[in-house]
Order: C-alpha cells, then structure tokens, then sequence
C-alpha cells in the first residue's frame, strides 16, 4: 500500500497544468515593455528607446530580463477569482497539489522565487513556457503547521525551442493551525 511521502515523491517530474507548453497570446512587444518599465519606474532606454537601444551590443530594444514570466500569463479571469484563489483560471482538479490538500496540507505559501536568464528577449519573439515539479522536501515543522516545500521549474524557449530563461519557484503546502 502507497503513503502519503510515496504519493508525493512520485509528483516529481510531474507536469504542472496541461502537460503542453503554455505559448505566449501575444509577441514581445513595445507597449507592454513600456508598461512594465514605467511600473517598475525602471528608466533603462534598452527597454523604450529603440534609437538608444540601436547602438547597444542588442542591436535593438530588448525586455526586461524579468519580465520573462508575463509573456506567458493567462489572462485574469474576474468572475470567481475569490472563490478560486486568485487564480487567474479556474482549477481543474487535476493539479498534482490537490494531493497535498487532499491530506489536509491546504494552506499555501510562496516562499521564493528565482530565475536565470540565458539572454534577453527581442521584439517580435514568442515564447512558450513548460512546468514540472522539480523536487519536494521531506516533512517540516514551520511557524505555520507542518509543511512541504514544492519546488517547480518552468522553462521558458523561443520560437526556435532555444531556452531563454528558467524559472524556480517555491511554495509552502501546511496544514494551518497545526503549530505545537
């Protein structure tokens, strides 16, 4: 008979939602750069100055290298995005973190995020994004309940299936209310 620690163990490698690569709705473009530059009140003309950018090693404007993740965002669905979490698209139950709740681990937290860029992103690119479990850590005990840190890793690739970035992400499965 499978445990809990044996169900988990064999997510790894798990794909996260659909299995297929997430492709990019729209092309690296000027007016979300822009958007997310002005946002981020980051002022580098490699961003919005295509005259500037023309001179540097880029031969052009480029993204910002963390902007990797939006290009691949589904849009915000609002109706019932209290009831779903905040997600923008609704659950199909066949997420491999339903097991986790499924045992009580309900509470769920981000703990980190980290990236590494290969190169920068060029106007006109599209890019296509794939997620799998990459490693769950034993049992701890945390300030929050018992938990399990779930680490995924999405690969990002360009038109030409070139990796463009890598994107590990952390978050902390608990059962609230849980602490000693």
């Amino acid at each position: 008979m499978s445990t809990f620690a044996d169900a988990i163990a064999a997510l790894v490698g798990t794909p996260v939602g659909s299995g297929r690569p997430t492709v990019a709705p729209d092309p690296v473009n000027q007016p979300m750069i822009r958007h997310w530059a002005a946002a981020f009140e980051d002022d580098n003309p490699i961003y919005t100055d295509a005259d500037f950018a023309a001179t540097t090693r880029f031969g052009g404007v480029v993204a910002p290298p963390l902007m990797l993740q939006t290009w691949t965002m589904a849009t915000p669905m609002i109706t019932g995005i209290g009831e779903r979490g905040g997600s923008p698209v609704p659950s199909d139950g066949a997420s491999p973190l339903a097991l986790f709740d499924d045992a009580g681990f309900v509470g769920t937290l981000a703990s980190n995020s980290e990236f590494e860029i290969m190169r920068y992103l060029a106007l006109g690119e599209t890019v296509s994004a794939s997620t799998v479990i990459e490693s769950i850590s034993d049992e701890k005990q945390t300030r929050l309940g018992p938990g399990y840190f779930v680490t995924w890793v999405t690969t990002y690739v360009d038109d030409t299936g070139g990796v463009v970035g890598v994107q590990r992400f952390r978050i902390l499965k608990f059962k609230p209310g849980s602490t000693p």
